[in-house]
């Protein structure tokens, strides 16, 4: 899948999407940035079920967004705990505690495919979790067990997983709306990506990902390129779903003409709300919708 964003000034060297210090530089922007130093980076992959992204080394830093487990990085530096890296898919870059890192020793086959699902030890339902992992997240199955009449999926890990919910790397969801409608109650997290906790962008993009396009991770992106520009008319009688909504730092999905679901600061989860009601709602504080795309 390629990244859908357009080439313009918005990421031209937008350190969000490009990897470059005073002292360190990706070696592919070699010529184009001032660093002391350009590398290559080495390739790593997220080992943990979440692996916060932080624009600063520090713990107390705020996150920017998340990878998920199996999601493949190049590795330019790592210090003190923490490694600056760039994320394959999305491009994003920023900091990962150092321990989120693993090697790329085994293809992934699969992604899961609900919001959440549990690791377990064997192929017993009845066996202690060991983690949870988000919808997004990248495995390599080797086989099969049954167990009481429920498949379950042998990971190369060792683990297991319940084989519904996994679907192999290629395979898409036919309607991204109805992905992200699986998450509704899901709780707000600003910068987050996963089934666990997402915002506004972080819902578009997981969605997108598994209906097969991958997307640019923060709204400003999304509404600079993703989709062409739409006019909905006075009235809005021009949305239809999976139109695209855009305020001021925040994005919605359109159900229909008249609805819409969103992870939202107001009711802090993934929920529904009437277009009007939202117009009205948000432009309190923040002003009138500033765009409307058709991905």
């Amino acid at each position: 899948m390629i990244l859908e964003h357009p080439d313009n000034t918005l990421t031209a060297h937008d350190r969000r999407l490009h990897a470059f210090r005073p002292d360190l530089a990706d070696k592919r922007l070699e010529g184009e940035v001032e660093a002391a130093r350009f590398v290559a980076g080495r390739p790593a992959r997220i080992a943990v079920p979440v692996a916060d992204l932080r624009r600063e080394p520090r713990a107390e830093a705020g996150i920017d967004t998340q990878f998920l487990y199996g999601d493949d990085v190049t590795v330019f530096d790592e210090a003190g705990g923490f490694a600056w890296v760039q994320g394959a898919r999305d491009r994003y870059v920023g900091y990962v505690a150092a321990s989120a890192l693993g090697g790329r020793d085994d293809q992934p086959t699969h992604l899961v495919s609900v919001p959440r699902t549990f690791l377990y030890p064997g192929p017993d339902l009845r066996f202690p979790r060991r983690a949870a992992l988000s919808m997004g997240s990248a495995v390599t199955v080797t086989g099969t067990a049954e167990t009481r009449g429920t498949t379950y999926a042998l990971l190369a890990s060792g683990e297991a997983a319940i084989a519904g919910h996994l679907t192999p790397v290629g395979t898409h969801a036919a309607d991204y709306v109805a992905v992200a409608e699986s998450f509704e109650n899901t709780p707000y997290l600003w910068g987050g990506v996963s089934g666990f906790g997402i915002d506004c962008s972080g819902l578009v993009q997981l969605a997108m990902r598994m209906a097969g396009r991958d997307v640019p991770r923060d709204s400003d992106m999304q509404a600079d390129g993703l989709g062409a520009p739409l006019d909905p008319g006075e009235d809005h009688s021009g949305l239809r779903r999976g139109d695209l909504v855009f305020w001021k730092g925040h994005v919605a999905i359109m159900l229909d003409a008249d609805t819409m679901i969103h992870a939202n600061g107001h009711t802090m989860q993934v929920s529904r709300e009437g277009l009007r009601e939202a117009i009205a709602r948000i432009g309190y504080l923040y002003g009138g919708p500033t765009g409307f795309r058709r991905p």
